[in-house]
């Protein structure tokens, strides 16, 4: 999996649909060289959308995926964290798993949303690469760890890393987080 490329949006983004800053040709070909030759799929959202692009160069790719997007925020989206009910925000972050955010998804849901849409696009692959989001990241290597959703959060996953997972018959197989090519 490849999170996207960054955005520099200094508030609560999730489905708000905000572009990638793709300047870093860099750590983009470095990407490209380093994944196998193998289909790419990403999140709609433009930002995942824009960075599978830049590095599939040659790679088939998948139809997007609204199932790869990031957490939905609900009414906290695209609102700048000093703006957003700091008791309630803690609450989410605090104790992730069943717990909402007003108008929007929880840890649970986006982990049920997002291991089914992973499960059957891997399915019959031998590799897949996943262009996503952070918070979709962290369900999956919480699902290959069996870290909590508290600890997974605690977890750095930066723009343009890769986090490798191999699926098996046994359950997801965690490979490496947040690697830089």
């Amino acid at each position: 999996m490849v999170r996207h490329a960054p955005t520099h949006a200094a508030r609560m983004v999730g489905w708000t649909d905000l572009p990638a800053d793709l300047s870093d040709a860099e750590s983009l070909g470095s990407l490209h060289n380093s994944l196998p030759m193998a289909p790419i799929v990403s999140s709609d959202l433009a930002r995942a959308v824009d960075t599978a692009t830049a590095i599939a160069h040659g790679r088939p790719r998948l139809a997007h995926d609204s199932d790869l997007r990031e957490f939905n925020y609900g009414d906290w989206e695209d609102q700048p964290f000093e703006r957003i009910d700091s008791p309630a925000l803690r609450a989410f972050f605090d104790a992730p798993g069943a717990i909402p955010a007003p108008g929007g998804e929880s840890w649970d849901d986006v982990s049920a949303r997002t291991c089914a849409a992973i499960d059957g696009l891997a399915r019959g692959k031998d590799d897949l690469i996943v262009v996503t989001h952070m918070g979709v990241i962290l369900t999956q290597w919480a699902r290959a760890t069996g870290l909590s959703p508290y600890r997974a959060l605690a977890q750095k996953i930066d723009n343009l890393s890769v986090t490798r997972i191999d699926l098996a018959a046994s359950g997801a197989v965690p490979i490496f987080a947040n690697h830089h090519p």
